[in-house]
Parts: structure tokens; C-alpha cells; sequence
């Protein structure tokens, strides 16, 4: 498939400033659960037919789903009788039928039930008895509004990397010669002393990248040095192994959803490490200018760089499955919660979002030349915080609309959200930021 093929199947979407401005879409008959449907609707008008039916994500994919919230009005069947409760189960057919190119069948006009037995009466005294879920116990995931900034972490020198764990809210600045840890008392400080500091053994060793572990009790690191380094943090920073690898500089760390497995990228080619054994399961070859960046969804890992390609390979039999053509370099890639959806962030700022297993991709874009481009997902799926040179912009997802932007006095190398959504720290020249998200 040539270049400007490729380019033709992106769905280009606006990034809102203000919630108002998307008064002037076209509103659905859903709309008031499915906000995010304007946002992903606009394709048509700017690129033409999509390859294939999108509809909306709400009815493609069960990730975005989670991000918006429905009343237990909404959610419940409540009191229904024999003639609601079908036109309600054919409302949510006509849709799927819709997304997927289907038309009614002979003789039934759109919008007017088919010929079709309704529940019994059994079923029907069943969903009544069902009690309503009251306001105050329903889970929503909200998105904050804005930040404000409260502390500085002083690391001395570049922060090429940094984590903060939600539980303990301790944070890991790292850079050239050492790793600094910071209590959760440094975090609304402006020159507090590091609780610790790590200092590698070979002084010359530099830390380009770092994941922290779903329980938040390890972390790994990776850049200029001759192995990867797999860290205990409780109950104190110690190292726990090295792993030898065969690359002089690691760029990007990925870990999946178990922690069992992490693939870490080099130049022209991917490590893929058994954790729990240590033990290094392949070597894989990539093209050399399109491994900068790497993460893992599910069974796949995704790589991408220089070359401005996206690739998608198989964990299991390492065939390469998909290439996308970005046309612009790639410098960070991320995924959402479910894993169903991956985020790339490019040279020229625009955000690609690629389904991890349809042909869907949409782009949004924003034209600035960026020298560095990160991107974090919340752990809610809520939200998404995107960092180009000095700006911190936070997102909402799936709409799409910035809920605020801050910026900074100097680029901005890395960035991370706390995994229970209250702080955003970033990593600059000789010093980390802390932001505590207001809601």
C-alpha cells in the first residue's frame, strides 16, 4: 500500500480547548451517553469514507466504554414493561447493525421493531425486582479540571526518566550516575533532600528508561550501560539482578500487564526477558531506525522510530502482523488500560491512536515541531497527559477535550502519572515537577 494510501485512512480529530465548542456538532440521538461520539465523528467531513463503518467507539470498543459514565438510570433496567424493555433491546441492535454496514430486513423500515417474541413474563417480574443502584455507591471515573503545581525535586542533573508509585507516593528520578527516591513529604517541598540515592556502580552508566511494576515493589531501568537493572524497592532500594544485555544503549522499556515479560529496544533490534526467570527468551532483529520506541498490548509489542513506520510483532511466533506509515518520527508510544487502544506520539506533536486489533487509526493533530513528545495514560482511562518541549497538556478521553495546559521553563524530557490518579511529575533539565490534579 503506497504512502499517501496510508495517510488517506486516518481519521482526523479535533483536540477541543473548550467543551463549548463542541455545541456546533451534529448531536446523535444517544448523544447524552456517548459524548465521545462527536469527537471520532467528524472523519467524513475531512477525509472522506473511512475503510470501513466506524460509528462510534462506545460501540466498537469495550476501553472506551469504561471512560464515560451513565446514570444507574441509564444503566438499569428498572420497572419496564412489555413493550419498553424490546424497543429498548432493538435501539441498541439498530446501532451495532449501523456500525457494522448492516441494513434492516425486508419490510421493516428503520426505527420500527421486527417481528420478534418478547421476554416472557418470568424474565420481566425478574428485571423488576431488581432494585436500582443508588447514586451514592455508583463508580464514575472523573478527569481533573487542573493542576497545581507544588513541589520541585532537585536531582542535580538531567531527569531522563521518572516513576511515581500511587501507593506510596514515592518518586524515582533518573539520569546520569544515579537514581534519587523521594518520600511523599518531598512532594510539596522546593529543595527537600532526597530520602535516598542510588549511585551505579559504573559511574558512567545513564538511565534512559524506566518502568515501574503493577505492585509498585520493583523497578526496572535501562539506557547507557551494559545491562538491564531489576531494583526491589521495599523496604528499602536495593538491586536484585542485572541482566546482561547485548546492546550498548536501551532506549525504551516495555512491560506486560503480569510483569512477567519485558521487551526492551535497541538499535535495530528488541531484547525479550523472562522477569520471573530472568532469562532472556529472544533477540529480535528490527528495522534499525524503527526501534526508539517500544510497549506491549496483550500477545503483541509495537516498536517505532526514525523510519516513521509503526510496527506490530506477535510475543508468540514474532512475525511482524501490521505496519503503519506515520509519515513523522516517532517518539513515544503508550497504550490505555484495556490495551485495546495504542497512542503514538510524533515528531509534529500530532497524536496517532491505532485499535490494537481492528483497522482503525485516528490522528490528532496539532502541527508543532516537537523536539521531545511524551505520553501517559491514567490508570482510570480517564484521561491522558501529553508533554511537547515545554507544554503539559492533560486530555480528556475519549472526547478528547484539554481540560488543561501548563508550561514549563524547560523542555520537558519524561513524565508519569501516580497509579492512583492524584500526581503528574515531570523530568527537565536538572530537576523533576510536581503536579497534584485537582477534580
Amino acid at each position: 500500500m503506497s504512502e499517501e494510501k496510508e495517510e488517506t485512512l486516518f481519521h482526523v480529530l479535533p483536540i477541543y480547548d473548550e467543551p463549548e465548542k463542541r455545541r456546533d456538532v451534529p448531536e446523535s440521538p444517544d448523544a447524552s451517553s456517548q459524548p465521545e461520539h462527536h469527537a471520532w465523528s467528524q472523519l467524513g467531513e475531512m477525509c472522506g469514507p473511512p475503510e470501513q463503518p466506524l460509528g462510534s467507539l462506545r460501540q466498537h470498543g469495550p476501553a472506551y466504554q469504561q471512560m464515560t459514565c451513565a446514570s444507574p438510570q441509564q444503566q438499569a433496567p428498572q420497572a419496564l414493561d412489555g413493550s419498553e424493555l424490546p424497543a429498548t433491546w432493538l435501539s441498541k441492535a439498530e446501532s451495532e447493525d449501523a456500525a457494522f454496514g448492516f441494513s434492516p430486513p425486508p419490510g421493516a423500515e428503520f426505527g420500527e421493531p421486527c417481528p420478534s417474541p418478547g421476554p416472557s413474563e418470568e424474565v420481566l417480574s425478574f428485571l423488576r425486582a431488581i432494585p436500582p443502584v443508588p447514586d451514592d455507591v455508583v463508580v464514575r471515573q472523573r478527569a481533573p479540571h487542573k493542576s497545581w503545581k507544588v513541589g520541585r525535586l532537585r536531582h542535580g542533573k538531567k531527569v531522563y526518566a521518572v516513576a511515581i508509585s500511587g501507593s506510596t507516593h514515592h518518586v524515582y528520578t533518573c539520569g546520569h550516575g544515579y537514581i534519587r527516591v523521594w518520600d511523599e513529604s518531598a512532594l510539596h517541598a522546593w529543595d527537600q533532600a532526597p530520602q535516598a540515592q542510588l549511585n551505579f556502580q559504573d559511574r558512567d552508566s545513564c538511565v534512559f528508561t524506566c518502568k515501574l511494576f503493577p505492585d509498585e515493589r520493583s523497578l526496572i531501568t535501562g539506557g547507557l550501560s551494559q545491562s538491564l537493572t531489576l531494583w526491589d524497592l521495599v523496604p528499602t532500594p536495593r538491586v536484585r539482578a542485572q541482566l546482561a544485555s547485548t546492546g550498548s544503549v536501551c532506549y525504551s522499556l516495555a512491560l506486560s500487564s503480569n510483569a512477567q515479560i519485558c521487551v526492551a529496544s535497541f538499535k535495530g533490534f528488541v531484547e525479550i526477558w523472562d522477569l520471573q526467570n530472568q532469562i532472556l527468551i529472544r533477540k529480535h532483529e528490527v528495522p534499525i531506525y524503527g526501534s526508539r520506541c517500544v510497549d506491549i498490548t496483550g500477545n503483541k509489542f509495537w516498536t517505532g522510530g526514525e523510519d516513521t513506520k509503526l510496527y506490530s510483532w506477535d510475543l508468540r511466533s514474532y512475525q511482524r502482523l501490521q505496519q503503519h506509515d506515520l509519515r513523522h518520527e516517532i517518539l513515544s508510544i503508550t497504550h490505555d488500560p484495556s490495551e485495546e487502544w495504542l497512542l503514538v506520539g510524533l515528531r509534529m506533536s500530532d497524536i496517532v491512536i491505532v485499535h490494537t486489533h481492528r483497522k482503525e487509526k485516528f490522528k490528532a493533530v496539532l502541527q508543532k515541531y516537537a523536539y521531545h513528545h511524551n505520553l501517559k495514560f491514567a490508570s482510570c482511562g480517564s484521561f491522558l497527559v501529553a508533554t511537547m518541549n515545554e507544554t503539559i497538556r492533560c486530555i480528556a478521553a475519549p472526547s478528547l477535550h484539554k481540560l488543561f495546559q501548563v508550561e514549563e521553563s524547560a523542555h520537558i524530557l519524561c513524565c508519569d502519572i501516580s497509579s492512583d490518579n492524584q500526581y503528574v511529575v515531570t523530568g527537565s533539565k536538572n530537576s523533576a515537577s510536581v503536579y497534584q490534579l485537582l477534580y
